[in-house]
């Protein structure tokens, strides 16, 4: 006889990243929690025409989720979890995004589903990802570039990425604010070189400053001064810490550029 465990756990703050189909009526969705960090959950029934779930499970709406743990063990005695939806209710969350902002928004999501690994919480991360969506539909371009940026820059942090911005990676000796300095991945913070985007000591120490407080609207404060150099220094971080040499969501957006009867919808390729 098999022996069977249950276990119901109280409500997790969650955002659905991705669905996947599953059966002609479920879903299997890749939902980032507040407590748990990145989980993959089976919302049975979910595609069903009458099932409230299908008007609570969208992307970048904050939900209430609990679930159901079901131990299994198997032939070689370790017990894998499978983690089924038991309810899910809305607590609020920004207006559906659209436009550049649609793509934004999934840009963000494609960032943690491969930059966090699954089951590893961080609080503050969660925080700065729920604050970071309303400033994606801003109707300025410079304050949605710094809220990228800065969540970029919070995400990098948060996984141990990004070194101490107020110090010279090599030497550990401090950042002067007349400094004139680049952030490379395979050095850190360091003298720039010839095409290296310049990045201003005053910069990094006020960027690093707002990382160490905890706070995203500082941290997108000083950001703005440099959003160019910053956009081009974070995306070859972003791509060395990935591996890969181009997002999905940031292909899609340039392929949408150089389609010229859509262009006007989508002036500012953001990500």
């Amino acid at each position: 006889m098999i022996n069977r465990t249950l276990r119901t756990h109280a409500a997790l703050q969650a955002f659905v990243l991705h669905r996947y189909d599953w059966s002609e009526s479920s879903l299997i969705l890749d939902l980032y929690t507040r407590e748990q960090g990145r989980l993959a959950v089976v919302a049975k029934g979910a595609k069903r025409p009458y099932s409230q779930l299908r008007s609570v499970l969208l992307p970048f709406q904050r939900i209430h989720v609990s679930l159901v743990h079901l131990r299994l063990p198997t032939d070689d005695g370790h017990l894998p979890e499978v983690q089924t939806l038991r309810t899910a209710e809305w607590i609020g969350g920004v207006p559906m995004l659209t436009g550049a902002a649609l793509f934004s928004g999934f840009y963000c999501n494609e960032l943690l589903l491969k930059l966090l690994a699954r089951h590893d919480p961080h609080p503050g991360l969660f925080d700065a990802y729920a604050l970071t969506l309303p400033s994606l539909a801003e109707t300025e371009d410079a304050k949605v570039q710094a809220a990228l940026r800065a969540f970029e820059l919070a995400l990098l942090n948060q996984v141990g990425v990004l070194p101490d911005l107020s110090r010279v990676t090599l030497t550990q000796q401090p950042v002067g604010e007349d400094d004139q300095l680049a952030l490379l991945p395979e050095a850190g913070v360091t003298a720039m070189r010839a095409g290296d985007a310049v990045l201003p000591g005053r910069l990094l120490i006020g960027m690093q400053a707002a990382l160490e407080h905890g706070s995203l609207p500082a941290l997108q404060h000083a950001c703005m001064p440099a959003l160019p150099e910053l956009k081009a220094t974070l995306r070859a971080l972003l791509h060395y810490h990935l591996g890969s040499p181009l997002l999905r969501t940031r292909q899609v957006m340039l392929d949408l550029q150089a389609f010229e009867p859509i262009r006007e919808h989508f002036p500012h390729p953001r990500p």
